[in-house]
């Protein structure tokens, strides 16, 4: 028996809003925004050219002390590669592999620290079995690794959009 997702949709909304506002900031140089009455500076958000930059990076957040010292599931590798069509990464939670489209028409939106994390999140859920996939705990994950690995600043814009779209967030 699977558990319903019922707020997938609500995160992915959530999460395109935080990339659009990554993507201004880079396209003009403003990286300063306001989010919830505060002044922020966005970190900079990497951005992958291969799947074997993906996979350098995610070896490299799975291998984080504070990562493994959390979640255990962090001490089991993570395989990444490409995946036919552009609408969407995914992680495949049986064989532990990350599907990344790569460059389509132009775009490679998946080739970005955003997405990865996300992906990331799935991978470390201690109880994939009985958790939805974009519930609140999977969320209160993704959110760590936001602040522990681009910056707080992020994890905050993410935490106040989730918010603002409905999203339920932690146990």
């Amino acid at each position: 028996m699977s558990v319903r997702d019922a707020q997938r949709a609500r995160v992915y909304d959530a999460e395109m809003l935080v990339r659009g506002v990554f993507d201004r900031a880079d396209e003009f140089g403003a990286r300063v925004i306001e989010v919830v009455g505060s002044q922020l500076t966005l970190p900079i958000e990497r951005r992958f050219a291969s799947v074997e930059s993906v996979q350098n990076y995610v070896d490299r957040v799975l291998a984080l002390n504070w990562v493994r010292a959390q979640w255990e599931p962090a001490a089991h590798p993570i395989t990444v590669r490409s995946r036919a069509g552009a609408k969407a990464a995914h992680y495949e939670a049986g064989s532990a592999v990350l599907a990344v489209p790569l460059h389509v028409r132009g775009t490679a939106w998946a080739l970005r620290e955003l997405v990865i994390l996300h992906e990331i999140a799935h991978h470390l859920d201690p109880a994939p079995a009985t958790s939805a996939p974009h519930g609140p705990e999977f969320c209160d994950r993704y959110l760590e690794l936001l602040s522990g690995v681009i910056g707080p600043e992020a994890a905050l814009l993410m935490r106040s959009t989730m918010f603002d779209c409905g999203v339920r967030i932690g146990a």
